[in-house]
């Protein structure tokens, strides 16, 4: 069963949601270290009905709130990660190293920058910490009122200078728009698409799913050990939907290169990876589907993909027809280029820094 999940995985190419996860601890490390914190929601509702006492939310902060004459923060900026990911994405060299030292365009010196881990993710909580497949099946929805919870009453923020959200916190970008159209100045998703998942990024995520569930090595999320088989698919995907077809080809040229570098990004995924953790993150996205509301999205948005993004291919056109409904919507298409990284160009601001410095111009 497992040599026809990969078997199948492989030819079908249909694969996963965002390449930051999997970014080496060393990476990370060369940015400074935030503050970091927990905030402890008492009595959380989902909307399947279910409830989770001591839900708690793992997030770091830079700088300092700053607020005008009437008491409204003005320089908050909330950082969304990707399925699987955690806040720490954005201390990569890549994203930080380019917008938050002195005088770059989101400074932490000037701005007050929120990171969290969404909810079954890093160090919030998640099936791993003990219920297993037991833990309430939260939804994008869920996510981005837990957000919303955390800057008002773990935070005291009640007004967002940006929300940038990259491929999962893309979408929630989207979500945030419409369900609290007056919360932030301006919006930055960037790697996704504002419709419903359908067709091959459906297709994909219920595979991974599937694959997960049907391992018996799974035992409906009870498991001692990780269910390998199923991980080492859902690495394979990650390899192949996180990548550039340019970059790759050109960092990996023969065969044995290209062999050793998916051995071991596969090594360093599973080792990163909790089976019941992935399958829930993959799960959250079942019901997104803000392309019923886009029009009440009234804020400036700066809506960028990347042309070799295998996970939202530019041939869709879905993004150039959904922003014309947008009121203040300007979407950009990133081409394939050295400087492009796929899925994963949304981490790496020197590529779209441009348009988020257009963005925090245009909007208040």
């Amino acid at each position: 069963m497992h040599a026809r999940i990969r078997k199948a995985a492989f030819a079908a190419l249909f694969l996963p949601v965002s390449f930051a996860t999997v970014l080496s601890a060393q990476q990370a490390s060369s940015a400074p270290s935030p503050k970091e914190g927990d905030y402890v929601s008492s009595d959380f509702r989902f909307k399947s009905g279910e409830t989770l006492p001591g839900l708690r939310m793992h997030y770091a902060t830079y700088g300092t709130p700053a607020r005008n004459a009437n008491g409204w923060v003005t320089n908050a900026v909330l950082l969304l990660h990707g399925t699987s990911g955690t806040g720490r994405q954005f201390l990569a060299p890549q994203f930080a190293g380019v917008l938050f030292g002195p005088g770059q365009l989101l400074d932490v010196t000037r701005y007050y920058v929120i990171l969290p881990d969404n909810i079954g993710h890093g160090k919030s909580s998640k099936p791993s910490d003990g219920m297993h497949a037991h833990f309430p099946q939260y939804d994008y929805d869920d996510m981005v009122a837990l957000q919303h919870e955390l800057l008002e009453k773990g935070l005291g923020i009640d007004h967002l200078r940006l929300i940038l959200g990259t491929s999962m916190g893309c979408m929630h970008a989207w979500v945030w728009g419409e369900i609290y159209p007056d919360f932030a100045d301006a919006l930055m998703p960037l790697a996704c698409q504002p419709v419903q998942i359908a067709g091959r990024n459906r297709a994909w995520r219920k595979m991974v799913i599937d694959g997960i569930r049907d391992d018996p090595d799974w035992k409906n999320g009870e498991y001692a050990a990780q269910p390998l088989s199923a991980l080492e698919v859902a690495a394979d995907m990650f390899f192949i939907a996180g990548g550039a077809p340019l970059l790759m080809q050109k960092s990996f040229s023969t065969r044995e290169a290209t062999d050793a570098a998916a051995h071991d990004f596969a090594k360093r995924f599973i080792a990163d990876h909790d089976a019941n953790d992935l399958l829930y993150a993959l799960n959250a996205s079942r019901n997104y589907d803000p392309s019923a509301q886009l029009e009440k999205i009234t804020v400036p948005v700066m809506f960028v993909n990347s042309a070799d993004d295998f996970i939202n291919p530019p041939e869709l056109g879905i993004a150039e027809r959904e922003i014309k409904r947008v009121k203040k919507g300007r979407f950009v298409l990133i081409p394939i280029s050295d400087q492009s990284h796929g899925h994963g160009t949304h981490t790496w601001a020197a590529v779209w820094q441009q348009y988020l410095k257009e963005l925090l111009e245009a909007s208040p």
